[in-house]
């Protein structure tokens, strides 16, 4: 029988899981025996490379070494290695190939897989997460919100019916993402999200980086640079100081000591952002910290004190941690697969322990359209609203402006906020609707935007009159052959 699984594609770290005969959703250990495998790839030659903790001591001293590139996901960004352009799409695939055939050996037979996205991914980073699975080989028909993943094993896992409202707060080693949720037992209603793309423990890595750099030059007029001091190095040394108030680094027989305090006051403002944004959330949705029931906790940054004590001050009360913060979105997501996939392949436990499932997620952004407004000013309508349930169907009504008017832009924008003004907004797809000749002006055009569960968005374009039409796909992209080609090439060693 065909194994359901979860992965969670992360920035540092990422993970797959399935739920067991008994319906309990649980890790698959990598070839290597652990339970996460760092999202580092090394390339070795032109046919072989190597994903995992290998890779990841390689990092900063090999330049064959790729890392980080989910935070580029959705971008042109490129890395080339020995003569090869890889994009973030590229790597993400070789990651996702590198773990499913790890799952195969462990399971055997593999049906439909559940890959995590951040819940602040914008449209461009989703499709290209889809992409990467495609290229990689995986029957993946669902993706879901890391915040809902781990909400949903949350859930599973209290022992308790869980009713209320909660936040899962979620920050790991790229992302940040806070969402507040609604639940009922294992019925989950994402009521906002909300995140910064770029803020997390890679950052502090980063920071505590520049703090060495900084001690040597100035203790011991000792320069050291990206390769003597990794960030590999510098994300080890960020554990210790989480629970330790100081440590020793040593360099060419020389050390200096960097404090907890030194490195949480670099830190602070970043940690600040995040207080920001759930403050922010909180009163958007006309919460506040008491109709919380509690504060699930998720990814491995949120294991640093400065972190806890943050939230702590936002939420009014201590943060839930009853679960492995760096398991807790990959094992929800296992649960989802076996939710979202043919309930004929489980067993009658396995069933029993997801068929109370209920999750609905919500829109990422605000999506609009340009239209003319009195003055024939170009603006911005908006016809989703950022956090509306998904799947969701809007329709606004245009007309056109003038006599003979030959053709419609079929333009489509998106933001984080509400905004009318065509500088602030994004320009995801620009298409046009051709009018039959010698229209006369105020004919209805129907504007439709459609949200599936996977946050794809289908936006259609009528002329009422003459049913003229034309469709625009948001947020799934099909891999090519040559995509497809390039990945099959490489073998993990």
């Amino acid at each position: 029988m065909s194994a359901f699984i979860g992965i969670d594609l992360g920035t540092t770290y990422s993970a797959i899981s399935t739920i067991d005969e008994h319906g309990i959703p649980k890790i698959i250990n990598n070839s290597e025996g652990q339970n996460i495998t760092p999202s580092c790839i090394w390339i070795k030659d032109d046919k072989q490379y190597l994903v995992g903790e290998e890779a990841r001591k390689e990092l900063g001293i090999n330049k064959n070494v790729i890392a980080r590139f989910k935070r580029d996901m959705g971008t042109k960004e490129k890395y080339t290695v020995r003569g090869q352009d890889f994009t973030p799409t590229d790597c993400s695939a070789l990651v996702l190939k590198k773990l499913f055939q790890d799952a195969q050996k462990e399971v055997g037979d593999i049906g439909e897989t559940v890959v995590t996205i951040p819940a602040n991914f914008n449209n461009e980073a989703r499709a290209e997460t889809l992409k990467a699975a495609k290229e990689a080989g995986l029957n993946v028909k669902n993706i879901v919100d890391e915040p809902t993943a781990a909400a949903l094993y949350y859930a599973f896992k209290g022992g308790v019916e869980l009713k209320g409202h909660f936040a899962v707060f979620d920050l790991g080693g790229g992302t940040f993402d806070i969402s507040l949720i609604k639940v009922d037992q294992q019925n989950i209603n994402v009521l906002a999200s909300e995140g910064v793309q770029k803020l997390g423990g890679d950052d502090f890595d980063t920071i505590l980086q520049k703090i060495v750099r900084k001690k040597f030059k100035e203790e011991h007029e000792e320069v050291v640079d990206g390769q003597d001091y990794t960030k590999t190095d510098a994300e080890e040394d960020k554990k210790s100081l989480s629970k330790r108030d100081s440590l020793k680094v040593r360099f060419n027989k020389k050390r200096v000591s960097v404090t907890r305090a030194e490195f949480e006051e670099k830190i602070s403002s970043l940690v600040m952002q995040t207080e920001m944004v759930c403050e922010s959330i909180l009163a958007d949705q006309n919460l506040t910290a008491t109709d919380l029931e509690a504060v699930f906790m998720v990814g491995g940054s949120t294991r640093i004190p400065l972190v806890q004590q943050a939230v702590e001050r936002v939420f009014k009360q201590k943060p839930t941690q009853s679960v492995n913060v760096d398991e807790a979105v990959v094992l929800g997501a296992s649960l989802y697969a076996a939710f979202k996939g043919d309930q004929s392949k489980l067993t009658k436990v396995q069933k029993a322990s997801v068929n109370r499932i209920k999750v609905t997620d919500v829109c990422p952004s605000y999506f609009g359209t340009f239209y003319l407004g009195e003055d024939h000013q170009q603006l911005v309508s908006i016809i989703i609203e950022k956090n509306t349930p998904r799947p969701c169907s809007v329709t606004q009504s245009f007309y056109t402006t003038h006599e003979g008017q030959e053709g419609i832009d079929c333009s489509i924008t998106s933001a984080n906020t509400p905004e009318t003004d065509p500088s602030f907004v994004r320009l995801l797809k620009d298409e046009t609707l051709k009018l039959p000749a010698g229209r006369p002006a105020n004919m209805e055009i129907q504007v439709t935007y459609s949200f599936d569960e996977n946050g794809v968005m289908l936006a259609s374009f009528l002329d009422v009159e003459s049913g003229k039409k034309t469709d625009i796909k948001i947020g799934e992209i099909d891999a090519s052959p040559a995509e497809k080609n390039k990945i099959d090439a490489f073998t993990v060693d």
